[in-house]
């Protein structure tokens, strides 16, 4: 992967090598397991202080979105890590076990009798919450909703999927509380963290986006000549959003990026050829001038990693609404 970073931007050389990692991964770029380089060839590569690279890396790290083995350098954390049950859950379940064995054991049953009984309860269970609750938690509403449906449509009738933001989890409470009842949270690499920390103890991991098809048909058929402005929103995608463009689009030499926020961007706006603006700023489509086009850099779920790595974690009953159920109702 090439870690270019924008010398002309104002954003610190630290914010756009995170960023680039952080979209990497949340953008498939970058695989679980994969290992990044050394500090020392990171530094080399993108042209920063070592020190700037080893506090990028202990960010990404407490972000949970890599992991350091002492000796053999620092790698892409696994989505699926944190489905793995902890001490705790182990204890509980060990626990709920015990009673089952004492209760058996006092009413003369053999372990045979007791293996049979939990068999046939487990199911029972299974076919009755087989259809698993699923929430996307995205970050505009109406690209989560796309998001949703999309990740519904390849799950099939296994679940239903839900799509919230992070805003209207933060602020209501209500919500909260409906999702802390689903199986599985999804979200996107560099939001993991947040939305494991304001729902603590559910099963939340991340999937990976791709251009859309729409997307990258738009890009490739771009006149040459145009003058693109590429819009972004999160200051720390901006180079990615840049490289995509010019990935999809590299026969167009005039590429100029800029954050939504920024104080030229009206002026920039009016220069402008062709408008490829991030999700979640579609106002900007609504002001250029006739004979300007705009468009949105969409991304859509992956629907090969979501039938790799989403489909087989549901299909494992390891759904904290399945355990529920089935002690409170014995």
């Amino acid at each position: 992967m090439d870690f270019h970073l924008d010398r002309s931007s104002p954003l610190p050389l630290g914010v756009q090598l995170r960023g680039l990692i952080e979209y990497a991964i949340t953008f498939g770029a970058l695989k679980a397991g994969e290992k990044l380089p050394s500090v020392r060839v990171m530094a080399e590569m993108a042209g920063v202080a070592p020190m700037t690279v080893a506090q990028v890396y202990r960010e990404l790290q407490e972000a949970e979105l890599v992991f350091s083995k002492p000796g053999s350098g620092t790698f892409i954390a696994d989505a699926k890590q944190p489905f793995s049950l902890s001490v705790q859950d182990s204890g509980r379940l060990y626990q709920r076990i015990d009673e089952l064995l004492e209760c058996g054991i006092a009413m003369g049953h053999t372990a045979q009798d007791l293996g049979q009984l939990i068999i046939g309860r487990f199911n029972d269970r299974q076919r009755k919450f087989s259809q698993k609750r699923v929430f996307l938690v995205g970050n505009f509403i109406a690209s989560a909703r796309d998001y949703a449906q999309s990740v519904a449509e390849t799950l099939g009738d296994r679940a239903t999927v839900e799509a919230t933001t992070l805003t209207d989890l933060k602020g209501d409470e209500l919500l909260r509380r409906r999702v802390a009842t689903a199986d599985l949270l999804l979200t996107f690499a560099h939001r993991r963290r947040e939305v494991s920390q304001l729902l603590p103890g559910l099963r939340v991991m991340n999937i990976n986006l791709i251009p859309s098809e729409n997307t990258r048909r738009a890009l490739a058929s771009l006149d040459p000549l145009t003058r693109v402005l590429v819009v972004s929103i999160f200051p720390e995608f901006t180079a990615l959003m840049s490289e995509g463009v010019k990935r999809f689009a590299p026969h167009v030499d005039n590429i100029q990026v800029i954050q939504r926020d920024s104080p030229s961007l009206a002026a920039q706006l009016q220069q402008a050829g062709t408008v490829v603006y991030a999700t979640g700023a579609e106002e900007l489509a609504a002001g250029l001038k006739p004979g300007q086009q705009a468009f949105e850099y969409r991304h859509v779920p992956d629907t090969g990693d979501i039938q790799r790595v989403v489909l087989p974690l549901l299909e494992q009953k390891l759904g904290k609404a399945l355990d529920n159920k089935e002690f409170n109702e014995n």
